[in-house]
């Protein structure tokens, strides 16, 4: 097939879940098709005249045919330039998550791309560059999604305890439960993540998905990700992901503040790593408090990962599935999650990990795991063994494959992807 790959960002660096996601399946299918990757790139991951640098674009070759690259300016969360930003788009009728990417550069990108050949499919990974498609496609597309955009916002304002931040949060929801709607109705096929987003999609927009859902789950490599020898120190933490990302900046903030004094009240010396991207100034300053070490950016999380008797993930705000958690338990390591941590995932609290939502009941578990090695093994190797067995990218990567194939032939009656045109503000 040849396939048209649409994103909001470059693949390289690979430091963030869906990246990995993405980077992974991709490298499967250019072993048999042909993929024409277009993205935004940050201008400051661009060479001087605007091109994808040689590193990145040689890298980016081993998953695709063909990059094309649209410069974008971004910039970082809780800066100035960002509340502007955000300010601006808040009367606007798409919601600011989406409408950031709406570009007529890239619109002329694809018009371009897709009157110069002949494409099989298009797939639009994440929500976020619908906002670009024409009015009518002539091929068959497919919407890739990693979460459930709308759920992620309402949980967001559900955790808000500030009016105005709640009231904030909700308008966005519903500006993007609308958008996602729209878009889900436009595309010939969805892909999700798990099978509880898929029920999710299903409950939300029965009208909008009908029976074209398919549920490609998420896979870790094993090989990369695997067991070390010896026993890791008793008393420390980890959490791992994209620390500019507000569910992963909210679950740091909330174990730092009503959870980890709960452990250290049972277990003194215990100390945190909070390992990932682009900490965000809140993330940055738990760093200074004794105990917690906050590291930005690192080239290789599995020693940090390693290190630690307990992975934590007290995500209160999410969707999709977690990446982080895969590549734990295929790790051997014990792990404390909430539901919310732990959603879409095929585990089973007790036998593959600890599942505890209150504060309380958290550092309870943790402490649990703390003080006891032969738990943490026992959990460790169970989890070990689910994803070894089940979840290889290979593995994972051939049921997308089948599903691309099945979806690139349009069904009778099925919808062409059209626009998303704004929807009225609320």
């Amino acid at each position: 097939m040849r396939i048209l790959w649409l994103k909001s960002d470059l693949l390289i660096p690979l430091d963030k879940g869906g990246k990995l996601r993405t980077w992974h399946l991709m490298r499967h299918l250019a072993k048999r098709h042909d993929i024409t990757y277009l993205a935004f790139a940050d201008r400051r991951e661009l060479s001087a005249d605007g091109t994808v640098p040689p590193a990145t674009a040689d890298r980016m070759r081993e998953v695709c045919t063909e990059i094309v690259a649209v410069p974008f300016d971004t910039h970082p969360k809780r800066s100035a330039r960002f509340y502007i930003e955000t300010a601006g788009h808040l009367l606007r009728p798409l919601p600011y998550a989406v409408g950031k990417y709406r570009s007529a550069a890239y619109r002329r990108e694809l018009d371009r791309l897709l009157g110069a050949r002949a494409f099989d499919l298009v797939v639009c990974d994440f929500l976020f560059p619908a906002v670009n498609l024409p009015g009518q496609l002539p091929c068959p597309a497919v919407l890739f999604t990693h979460n459930v955009e709308a759920e992620i916002w309402r949980r967001h304002a559900e955790t808000k305890t500030n009016p105005i931040g709640r009231a904030l949060y909700a308008a966005q929801y519903r500006r993007m439960l609308r958008f996602e709607r729209e878009c889900l109705a436009r595309f010939d096929g969805v892909l999700a993540v798990s099978e509880a987003d898929r029920d999710t999609f299903l409950s939300l927009y029965p009208g909008a998905i009908r029976r074209r859902v398919h549920v490609v789950p998420t896979g870790v490599d094993t090989t990369f990700f695997s067991p070390s020898a010896g026993a890791s120190p008793s008393n420390s933490l980890v959490f791992t992901g994209s620390m500019d990302w507000l569910p992963n900046e909210d679950a740091m903030l909330h174990f730092c503040r009503d959870i980890l004094p709960r452990v250290r009240a049972k277990a003194p010396s215990v100390t945190l790593s909070v390992v990932g991207r682009a900490p965000t100034p809140a993330v940055t300053r738990l760093g200074d408090e004794d105990g917690i070490t906050v590291t930005g950016r690192v080239d290789d999380v599995r020693p940090y990962v390693r290190d630690a008797a307990v992975y934590v993930v007290p995500l209160r705000v999410g969707g999709g599935t977690r990446l982080k958690i895969f590549e734990a338990m295929a790790m051997g390591k014990a792990i404390v999650s909430t539901t919310i941590g732990a959603e879409g995932l095929p585990v089973l609290d007790g036998e593959h990990l600890l599942i505890a939502d209150d504060p309380q009941a958290f550092a309870a578990a943790t402490v649990r795991l703390l003080q006891s090695p032969a738990e943490r093994e026992r959990l460790g190797t169970a989890a070990r063994e689910l994803v070894a067995s089940r979840y290889e990218w290979s593995a994972v990567a051939g049921s997308l494959e089948e599903a691309l194939v099945r979806l690139s032939t349009p069904q009778a009656g099925a919808p062409a992807a059209a626009a998303v045109q704004p929807a009225s503000a609320s």
